[in-house]
């Protein structure tokens, strides 16, 4: 078998909620703030897909590239992106500074709680795509739920954590940090059409948004890849998928639609066939 239906793991945190989907099946009154898909460990699984689901903001925080993590023992680093599912009032993500600034003036930020205030918080509603690569200063804001799909290395360097009483870790995520405007547009993903919605140069994975109609197939080849049905039904290697899951495809494989469809698809990329820009 080539498709392998991953496995739901719900994380507890303060800043979750208890009112995520019940297919999770969470227990009541449980804060649920993330649900991370994971397989086998025989599984290769160089991608992460997680859902998160937020009723107040994340830290402050930004995380090394390959070599930045490789130059400190460390198996690799984490670019990320985001997909936002739902919203509940003012929902925002902090991704980049407003302005530039030094070293030194953001460790003062940080340490004064000033940082908040200089990250720029991009308001976001249902559809809102965005690619957090390795050195980008980011947060998560409250009232979202939104689809993380990160490189999977545990590296996160906390800059801030509003007086909640974790550590920080300024002085790698100091050295790693790109503290200036953040350049790309915002992707509003239709759920409708197909697109490509990660191909940088240097990203370390690629993903893209299909959709299809009730009796239609999608061929899918070159694993191994991650599918991510965010709505519709289908079959796949005699398996029925749904929404709400997430599927390791090993090899070369047809989605069988019989829902109206929207995913995605994210692949790894060998960093020896990344394009020069």
């Amino acid at each position: 078998m080539t498709c392998h239906r991953l496995t739901p793991h719900l994380v507890e945190k303060p800043w979750g909620r208890t009112d995520i989907p019940a297919c999770y099946g969470a227990l009541a009154g449980q804060r649920i703030g993330e649900v991370w898909f994971t397989g086998p460990e025989s599984l290769a699984q160089p991608l992460l897909v997680k859902y998160l689901f937020t009723s107040e903001r994340l830290s402050i925080q930004v995380h090394p590239d390959d070599a930045q993590a490789q130059a400190k023992g460390l198996a690799g680093g984490k670019s990320e992106c985001w997909y936002v599912v739902d919203t509940q009032g003012d929902a925002q993500l902090g991704i980049g500074m407003r302005d530039r600034v030094d070293a030194e003036t953001l460790r003062a930020a940080a340490l004064d709680g000033a940082i908040e205030d200089m990250l720029d918080w991009k308001p976001v509603r249902p559809g809102s795509f965005y690619y957090i690569p390795a050195g980008t200063i980011h947060a998560i804001g409250g009232g979202i739920t939104l689809v993380e799909v990160q490189q999977n290395h545990d590296v996160t360097y906390r800059l801030y954590d509003y007086g909640r009483p974790r550590a920080l870790h300024l002085d790698d995520g100091l050295a790693v940090s790109r503290p200036e405007p953040y350049a790309r547009p915002e992707i509003q993903v239709a759920g409708d059409a197909a697109s490509l919605l990660v191909d940088e140069p240097h990203a370390p994975f690629s993903l893209a948004s299909l959709t299809g109609q009730a009796g239609e197939s999608v061929h899918l080849d070159n694993g191994p890849c991650w599918f991510v049905p965010l709505r519709g039904q289908g079959m796949m290697d005699g398996q029925e998928w749904e929404a709400g899951e997430c599927w390791l495809i090993e090899d070369r494989t047809d989605l069988l639609i019989t829902r109206p469809f929207h995913g995605f698809v994210a692949r790894p990329v060998d960093p020896s066939a990344r394009r020069e820009p």
